[in-house]
């Protein structure tokens, strides 16, 4: 296993104290033997003392041995254990969408779990009582020889059929262990979709259903685990039972020889004893077999995971950015152009990641082209399924295209590396996901030290840029001015604090800092998981803030103000024409009032572009967009007379006003 490798000094000294702790264990019997002969002989007391106190001390000594030998193989395991967890952690976050599409989310974290639980007890345990059983073995062979050859050969005649029984068992130990586990992962990825999609089983009913469902995998899992129970019953009983036959040999014909004189009663004794450290470890044998054939099982779906490889990463020899125009330190735009870019989603079959073939072929984007100069801000619009978060999602390469290219600044994104062109992009997606963590820490995810020094000297530009917001300049505090560079590499190094100037200024340009100030603790609120203790508009408000703390070159709102009021979505606009000053900018939503100041739109249809231009120029055309803008008119004309009738309703109803 090459991650022993590591720990292979360590593993040696451990595996050499069970060597020695085994050979200890073996000589008492021996000591055992010569003193009930002395004792038989009438040996002056001063000898029995000797051996006595010499057994006393090998049991001391090897007791010592044993403690550090489960200390060292045992702590190896678990550090085995964690690099393994590690590694296989690190592997999945550098998986593109298109490589974790066949995996389900409760198999991999099965495999994490009780998948590494089951290669740490192989890795460790296994290993050392395996190596103490072998040891052990061997040293009470080597006496029971000296003591009686016909007799240890009668002894272990038994045990010729234990490798028969070893192999054939651990076969099928192997095989169930597997079945257990694939259907744990099955039944872990229930449990997760019902915990994250509780609210639509609450909504459809259908509490008592899935219920039944995940008895019945749960029936099925107790049942494979009942299986794999009974055959380690049989194991360990078979085991024994071989190592039985031997001790009722020694019994008959060692009791016979011992009465004869042939041996004497100490040698008989040491015999029996020596059987019974033969005897045990080849019971333990069965266990062994069970934690190495589970360990194997465990190992071999780990590694499946391991062999998954990206479908998106790094070129072989990545070419660079060329320099900021301005050369400053807070980033300006980058130019972004598509040129007649294809892409559909890979499809998945039989658990396989594949591209379709072409008569089946559902294009999510073709033959789409523009050029949006750095500072630009391009809108896209259509309906759902028409391809604007895909066109979006291709920017970072969360998917490559599989017709035509996209450059930045002149460079194919394939030639870049995949930090570098993610750290030019924030990135706004449809669903906003916030993790269990403060409200601070979420919004300055992914901002480095280096990278925080470059946000605050953006944000005082940005800030600059802004100055006609009386409003938000009064509710910024009189000591949270934008922060010279030097305290905020400082603050950077003791994590996000509270309030943080880059963070807050990023909320406060997504309208997001007066309802942080409302939480008793302020940016240091936790948020529980996927943020669920904050309403969908304030996550996707503390989603632009985090995307807009970086102060990328590149941004990318998708719908990203969809669940915010008519209001607040104009307040964020308001505030992020300036913040997004010299930005280079995509807004894809079904709003017209997100796009109408964009400097060109994209109108989408079953992803090609079917018009394009300005807003005026797109109105004045009378197509699509045009016919767009007239039914959002008329639902906010409908909105507002509704809003004026119930405004009206209330008036009339209230006995307190005057008549």
């Amino acid at each position: 296993m090459p991650f022993l490798v590591p720990y292979r000094t360590r593993l040696a000294v451990g595996l050499v104290l069970v060597v020695a702790s085994a050979a200890m264990g073996s000589v008492v019997p021996w000591l055992l033997r010569s003193a009930i002969d002395a004792l038989r002989a009438g040996a002056p007391a001063a000898r029995l003392w000797t051996l006595a106190g010499t057994m006393v001390g090998l049991s001391l000594v090897g007791g010592f041995g044993r403690f550090w030998m489960r200390e060292i193989l045992n702590g190896i395991s678990r550090e085995v254990e964690t690099d393994l967890r590690d590694t296989v952690f690190g592997h999945l976050l550098s998986l593109d969408a298109a490589a974790l599409a066949p995996w389900r989310t409760g198999e991999l974290m099965a495999r994490l779990t009780n998948d590494l639980s089951a290669v740490r007890m192989a890795a460790g345990p296994a290993i050392m009582y395996l190596t103490n059983t072998i040891a052990g073995g061997a040293f009470a062979l080597v006496f029971m020889l000296r003591i009686d050859a016909r007799l240890t050969g009668l002894a272990l005649l038994p045990m010729a059929l234990l490798p028969v029984v070893m192999i054939r068992l651990g076969r099928l130990v192997h095989d169930r262990f597997e079945a257990v586990q694939e259907h744990f992962g099955a039944m872990t990825t229930r449990v997760q979709e019902n915990l994250s999609g509780t609210r639509v089983v609450r909504a459809y009913r259908q509490e008592e259903a899935e219920e039944e469902r995940f008895g019945a995998a749960n029936a099925e899992y107790v049942r494979r685990n009942l299986a794999l129970a009974r055959l380690n019953g049989v194991m360990n009983p078979a085991f024994g039972l071989l190592a039985g036959l031997g001790s009722v040999v020694v019994l008959g014909v060692g009791g016979g020889l011992a009465v004869r004189g042939t041996i004497s009663v100490g040698a008989f004794v040491a015999f029996g004893l020596y059987l019974g450290m033969l005897t045990w470890p080849l019971i333990a044998l069965g266990w062994v077999t069970n934690l190495f054939q589970r360990g194997a099982a465990s190992m071999a779906r780990i590694v499946e995971v391991l062999d998954t490889r990206a479908t998106i990463a790094s070129a072989a020899t990545p070419a660079a950015l060329p320099p900021l125009a301005d050369g400053a330190v807070a980033r300006t735009g980058r130019r972004l152009q598509f040129r007649d870019v294809g892409f559909h989603f890979p499809s998945l079959r039989s658990g396989q990641v594949g591209s379709e073939s072409e008569g089946e072929t559902r294009w999510a984007l073709r033959h789409v082209s523009f050029d949006l100069p750095p500072g630009g801000l391009l809108g896209v619009v259509g309906a759902i399924g028409s391809g604007k978060t895909a066109l979006l999602e291709l920017v970072p390469r969360l998917w490559d295209p599989q017709e035509g290219e996209i450059l930045l600044d002149g460079v194919p994104l394939r030639a870049l590396p995949l930090d570098v062109l993610r750290r030019e992009i924030g990135f706004v997606p449809q669903e906003s996901l916030l993790f269990s963590d403060t409200v601070g820490a979420n919004i300055a995810y992914g901002l480095e030290a280096n990278d925080r020094e470059s946000s605050v000297l953006g944000a005082r530009r940005s800030a600059l840029a802004s100055r006609t917001d009386e409003a938000s300049a009064e509710r910024r505090a009189p000591n949270s001015e934008e922060p010279s560079a030097v305290t905020a590499a400082e603050e950077a190094t003791s994590g996000v604090s509270d309030p943080d100037p880059v963070v807050r200024w990023a909320a406060d340009v997504a309208q997001l800092d007066e309802t942080v100030a409302g939480f008793p603790a302020g940016y240091a609120t936790m948020l529980g998981e996927r943020g669920v203790n904050l309403s969908g508009g304030q996550k996707q408000r503390a989603a632009i803030a985090r995307a807009l703390a970086r102060h990328p070159s590149v941004v990318l709102l998708d719908d990203a103000l969809s669940a915010v009021d008519t209001h607040t979505e104009a307040a964020i606009l308001g505030a992020l024409r300036s913040a997004l000053a010299g930005r280079t900018t995509l807004i894809a939503s079904h709003r017209i009032s997100a796009v109408r100041d964009a400097s060109w739109i994209l109108v989408l249809e079953e992803g090609q572009v079917v018009e394009q231009g300005r807003h005026d120029e797109l109105v004045a055309l009378g197509g699509r967009y045009a016919a767009i803008v007239r039914r959002q008119r008329l639902e906010e004309d409908v909105e507002q007379r509704a809003s004026e009738l119930s405004d009206a309703d209330a008036l009339v109803g209230d006995p307190a006003s005057p008549s």
